[in-house]
């Protein structure tokens, strides 16, 4: 699994304090709702080209993360 560290920051001054890559002000929700709308990695940089392969995939590692951080309490 990729080091999402690496690409991700959370600034309050920025995009409302949401998970951004750094470098930019796109948002970790921006590239995953991207993802789920069917658009490719390609595609995405074609748009953007700014990220790449390597920051793409760290959303990706960072939403694992936060998945298996998630408890259900009943």
């Amino acid at each position: 699994m990729i080091d999402f560290t690496k690409y991700i920051t959370i600034d309050p001054n920025k995009r409302f304090g949401k998970p951004i890559l750094k470098g930019t002000r796109i948002s970790v929700y921006d590239v995953l709702n991207w993802l789920a709308n069917g658009m490719t990695n390609d595609e995405i940089i074609a748009d953007f080209p700014e990220l790449d392969e390597n920051s793409i995939k760290a959303c990706l590692s960072f939403a694992a993360s936060r998945e298996n951080k998630i408890r259900i309490v009943s």
